[in-house]
């Protein structure tokens, strides 16, 4: 084991006892530092780096379990080995374990004693900060694992989420809005992080059922009849049931979302007629960002409506259509809305 870089403290009022330590742990090729007043010495010690502190038990102005309950306070680890008198009692002993000291020697201090007892406290310490060293250096990688997978689980939603795209005349600027709007709602709204990071990837999945639905339907440049309206509504329910099974919490998000964007807060959406709080606030939120982003964006059967156009018709909506109080977080976040309607353009 390498000491050649450990700081050794030595306190003793003894300048004979200092020169004596000195000598032997020159020997062992340590580092000390002496102090014979140990105010001075306590001072060192709790502003800088040291490995081992071997301190008198009786000083003046302050004795060593004193000196040691003090530096406890700042430092459990560092070993401390106590100098005592032969004849110092077991109370002492007892005591200055309670306060925190790891070794005794007796004075007249031996030399073959002091070596062992001090090589075999710094081989425990430095053995201590390896293993937390290692530790740390295992949780960053832990860490780094973690946001790596995250990372790729977040790639991987955002590529199934495109899925719907390819059959749905949608553009990839509308699903990135769309996660964005639901963001910020969801924040307004007082969700936690968590949860506004859920809606974000699973926001993306509300139209994923499209991929049931024919491409004579799907793909219609005029208004769908009514049997086709139908088989278009079934979108919702085809979404989640691909979703509703998946261990993945964001797929699970995406499943709700998909079943209950088209609910209405009055209860006259589908497909099961929710109203108000049946609804799940991801639906609330997802039906009301979707429906101003599908009003704004081109489509071939359809030109974009003007932001304020939409607008207006969520506030037109507020308590049919949509949630109140979703719709006044609208209102509040208009500008912040609008950064994003502009800022994924078509």
């Amino acid at each position: 084991m390498d000491y050649e870089n450990l700081q050794i403290v030595s306190i003793d009022d003894n300048e004979n006892n200092l020169f004596l330590i000195e000598a032997i742990c020159e020997e062992m090729k340590l580092s000390v530092k002496s102090f014979s007043e140990p105010l001075e010495a306590l001072m060192h010690v709790l502003q800088n780096r040291v490995d081992l502190i071997i301190i008198d038990y009786m000083m003046p102005n302050l004795d060593g379990i004193e000196f040691i309950k003090e530096f406890r306070r700042k430092n459990t680890q560092v070993p401390i080995v106590m100098v005592t008198a032969a004849g110092d009692d077991e109370t002492i002993h007892k005591e200055a374990f309670e306060a925190g000291v790891n070794d005794f020697l007796s004075k007249p201090v031996n030399s073959v004693l002091f070596k062992a007892r001090v090589t075999n406290l710094l081989t425990n310490y430095q053995n201590t900060l390896l293993i937390e060293d290692r530790a740390k250096l295992l949780e960053e990688e832990v860490k780094k694992a973690t946001e790596d997978l995250i990372d790729r689980e977040h790639e991987t939603l955002y590529i199934l989420g495109k899925t719907a795209e390819y059959k749905d005349p949608e553009t990839a600027s509308h699903v990135a809005r769309v996660a964005h709007y639901s963001k910020l709602i969801a924040k307004a709204y007082g969700l936690e992080e968590k949860e506004q990071e859920l809606i974000f990837y699973a926001a993306p999945f509300h139209d994923l059922g499209k991929i049931g639905i024919e491409d004579r339907i799907l793909l219609k440049s005029g208004k769908l009849d009514k049997e086709e309206f139908e088989q278009m509504k079934k979108h919702a329910k085809i979404g989640y049931e691909i979703l509703k099974d998946s261990k993945s919490e964001f797929l699970k998000a995406g499943a709700i979302i998909a079943l209950t964007h088209h609910e209405k807060y009055d209860g006259t959406g589908y497909p099961n007629g929710l109203k108000e709080d049946e609804i799940h606030i991801y639906g609330r939120i997802v039906a009301a960002v979707d429906v101003f982003d599908a009003l704004t964006s081109h489509r071939p059967y359809k030109k974009a409506w003007s932001f304020e156009e939409a607008f207006n018709l969520l506030k037109e909506e507020k308590g049919k259509h949509f949630d109140p109080k979703i719709i006044n977080l609208f209102i509040e976040n208009i500008e912040e809305i609008r950064k994003i309607y502009t800022s994924f353009g078509e």
